[in-house]
């Protein structure tokens, strides 16, 4: 369903490097994250241009891991009627809307007690 090798915008990518350096999370574990949140806050990705433009370009598999499945089926019950390229989009979409309320966070101690408490 998704494309085997998969990219966000520059902009996102930078949010999640920076979330990286402050907190020691992976970009691809950030991006699982801010994917999820983005889902739980209920935001739909609306087909816009939108410029894929990062250089990190990595393998769903690492992107995803072992929520590819997962993923992936819930993109195609959100989104029924998309293409690869497009869903690749709305993918990119909820993981740029979800890293907004990650972002911030100076440490790995604050992020981890912001997702608990958000249980």
């Amino acid at each position: 369903m998704l494309p085997n090798r998969m990219q966000l915008s520059r902009r996102t990518e930078d949010q999640l490097k920076r979330l990286k350096n402050a907190t020691g999370i992976t970009p691809n574990i950030a991006a699982r994250v801010a994917f999820y949140r983005s889902i739980e806050s209920g935001f739909r990705y609306q087909t816009t241009p939108q410029h894929l433009d990062g250089t990190l370009i990595l393998e769903k598999s690492i992107w995803l891991g072992e929520l590819q499945g997962i993923t992936e089926l819930l993109l195609k019950y959100i989104y029924p009627n998309l293409d690869r390229k497009e869903t690749m989009k709305a993918w990119a979409a909820h993981v740029e809307d979800g890293i907004a309320s990650l972002r911030n966070y100076k440490s790995l101690a604050d992020l981890s007690a912001c997702l608990l408490l958000s249980k």
